[in-house]
């Protein structure tokens, strides 16, 4: 049995570590008024790229992480923590003088962002995002909802979080996720896992949650990007993406794709109902945003 005195000094870092934390939190709210609002967001689509999309533009020179460096990607304000407030929020981001000392180091223009991936979906996000930085860009990722499904359902399945094999969490998305949207619009403050969690069918319905997207923010303001041209050519995809930002041509020495997940392939018939499921909701995108999309479900 381990002596107090080793006990103590297993305590100690974790503290230490925490009081750290805690203090550069509160640094960056007391900060806020000094760190200006992103510039663009990559606000979907889940298990379509964005944490590899999100990776490869950190590693341009002008493209700073979010602030404290422990966060990875997203705050998660628009969604989840809502009632924190703006300087909250703008506690993740660099300041001006940061900003001002990269554009002096790289001779370009900086461009902060974070991407989350529930953005897209949230009910309430569009609006938000539309009354704090109507002039902010958007990045949206589109992969064929088939797979964006089985991936998610592995992805929840991976963090001991779904217990179901995927053909039965579809048949209880609707149970499990009942009255999840309308509480998130009725609750402003409110934030559902489940409606997280468990929506693998609802989330490939891309359309009609782009739709509040499309309706508050000019078409120049969105770069749409099938997932699929970033997993076939990602070197070309990062180029359009920084072209879309501004930012100066960066080459990158590799494109390691992250969050990747290997497993057995989707059952036959789970595929066919689904691609027979997503067809009309992926000719409305398609007419909507007059993108070609290279999925299955055109084959027929």
């Amino acid at each position: 049995m381990p002596s107090i005195r080793d006990r103590v000094k297993q305590l100690v870092p974790t503290q230490v570590t925490e009081r750290v934390r805690e203090s550069l939190v509160d640094y960056g709210v007391r900060t806020s008024d000094r760190r200006p609002l992103p510039d663009f967001l990559i606000i979907g689509t889940k298990r379509g790229g964005t944490t590899s999309l999100w990776n490869y533009l950190i590693q341009h020179p002008l493209v700073p992480r979010l602030f404290p460096a422990w966060n990875t990607k997203s705050s998660h304000y628009f969604e989840e923590h809502w009632r924190r407030g703006e300087a909250w929020y703008r506690s993740h981001f660099p300041t001006q003088r940061h900003r001002e000392a990269l554009e002096k180091r790289h001779g370009g223009p900086v461009r902060v962002g974070e991407a989350a991936p529930l953005y897209m979906f949230h009910p309430l996000a569009a609006q938000r995002v539309a009354a704090l930085m109507p002039s902010v860009r958007l990045i949206v990722l589109l992969r064929d909802p088939v797979e964006r499904a089985y991936s998610h359902w592995k992805e929840r399945r991976t963090h001991g979080i779904e217990p179901l094999d995927f053909a039965a969490a579809l048949a209880a998305e609707q149970e499990r996720t009942a009255g999840e949207r309308e509480r998130l619009i009725a609750e402003p403050e409110y934030f559902s896992e489940p409606y997280d969690w468990y929506t693998y069918r609802a989330r490939g319905r891309y359309l009609e949650h782009l739709e509040p997207w499309l309706e508050r923010f000019d078409r120049e303001q969105i770069l749409f990007l099938p997932s699929e041209d970033l997993y076939r050519d990602a070197r070309s995809t990062y180029r359009r993406t920084l072209d879309f930002l501004g930012l100066p041509p960066h080459d990158l020495p590799d494109f390691k794709v992250y969050n990747d997940r290997r497993s057995a392939p989707l059952e036959p018939a789970v595929r066919a109902e689904l691609t027979e499921y997503y067809r009309p909701y992926n000719d409305a995108l398609r007419q909507r945003l007059g993108l070609e999309l290279d999925w299955p479900d055109r084959a027929a």
